[in-house]
């Protein structure tokens, strides 16, 4: 049977290039391609992010719970998450172990977006 070989996050945003700043000053992303003035791909490590401007969308963060977009696995929860809060990203919930065996965060993206990060320390 096929697999799926990767993902990409394809976000709507209010201002791209505020939202594309964040990506790249505060989660430590890179601008990969540029196309216009509507349209950034950013890359780190192998999560790709595909931001479209969308000023007449509701924006991410007056959807509630459905602003959740993404549980991203990393091999070092605690030295991102020391990163992304001295860089100024917005702790929505702190460093925690879970019972679940896995020690994670989540942060709040400029557009109300939210991303949970997860160690798996079980």
């Amino acid at each position: 049977m096929p697999t799926i070989q990767g993902n990409r996050h394809v976000l709507a945003v209010q201002s791209v290039e505020t939202s594309s700043r964040y990506y790249q000053d505060v989660l430590g992303f890179e601008e990969t391609l540029a196309v216009g003035d509507d349209w950034r791909f950013l890359s780190h490590g192998s999560c790709r992010i595909m931001l479209g401007q969308c000023v007449d969308e509701v924006p991410a963060g007056e959807t509630g719970n459905h602003s959740y977009f993404a549980y991203w696995d990393v091999d070092d929860a605690a030295a991102i998450y020391e990163s992304w809060k001295e860089k100024g990203a917005e702790i929505l919930k702190p460093l925690t172990d879970e019972s679940w065996g896995q020690r994670e965060f989540t942060v709040r993206t400029p557009d109300g977006h939210r991303i949970t990060v997860g160690e798996d320390i079980a």
